[in-house]
């Protein structure tokens, strides 16, 4: 029963399952590194090896992406910014995707009763831990540049274990709620087929 409901809850569109980062010390490398990181200005784009390979992933992902986002443009940069901070981070834009639904519903304004903002849901410590004081993480880039950070140090700190790595990510270590309504939005609803690499992919990576 409890597996049923959690699947149907995380296709839910309207569904935001934010929750609050914990504030922990970094290590001075750590902090330096994810700095270094976060600053980083780079212009985004598709890291496909064609220009077909990826205009194909991005009308497949506009597509379902449409009824929440109904401006063509909007759509088309959010996606090519959730893409690339995602690959830069090492993680796959899929599962960045599936954070997102469960997070914030894609909602970019979303704020949380624990105060963590936008998209992916950050926290306002890590601005502080990580970041510049002029940061807003309400903007687009700003948003994903951090939440993919986090989402990545959270997998090191984890050692590759995505359940408790999410976990952290929304502050509920140890429940499995909240990981396995990422996974399934991830495998239900993100779900792409690409060619094996570096980064895990929905199939190799089930609920528990």
């Amino acid at each position: 029963m409890y597996r049923l409901t959690a699947l149907l809850l995380a296709t839910l569109a309207p569904l935001a399952f934010a929750g609050n980062q914990k504030y922990e010390p970094l290590a001075a490398s750590v902090q330096s590194q994810m700095q270094s990181t976060i600053s980083d200005q780079a212009t985004p784009f598709l890291a496909f090896d064609t220009v077909e390979e990826a205009r194909s992933w991005l009308d497949a992902m506009s597509q379902k992406l449409k009824h929440r986002m109904p401006d063509q443009h909007a759509r088309e940069e959010f996606l090519v910014t959730v893409h690339y901070e995602a690959k830069r981070a090492g993680l796959d834009p899929q599962l960045v995707l599936g954070l997102i639904q469960v997070e914030s519903a894609f909602r970019k304004y979303a704020v949380s009763s624990a105060g963590a903002r936008g998209y992916m849901q950050v926290m306002p410590f890590w601005v502080k831990q990580i970041g510049q004081p002029g940061h807003n993480l309400f903007h687009l880039r700003t948003n994903l540049r951090y939440g993919c950070v986090i989402l990545k140090h959270y997998l090191d700190v984890e050692h590759g274990d995505y359940f408790r790595a999410l976990g952290r990510y929304n502050g509920s270590l140890g429940q499995a709620d909240y990981p396995n309504m990422v996974v399934r939005a991830w495998i239900s609803n993100w779900k792409y087929p690409v060619r094996a690499s570096g980064v895990a992919s929905a199939a190799a990576v089930k609920p528990r």
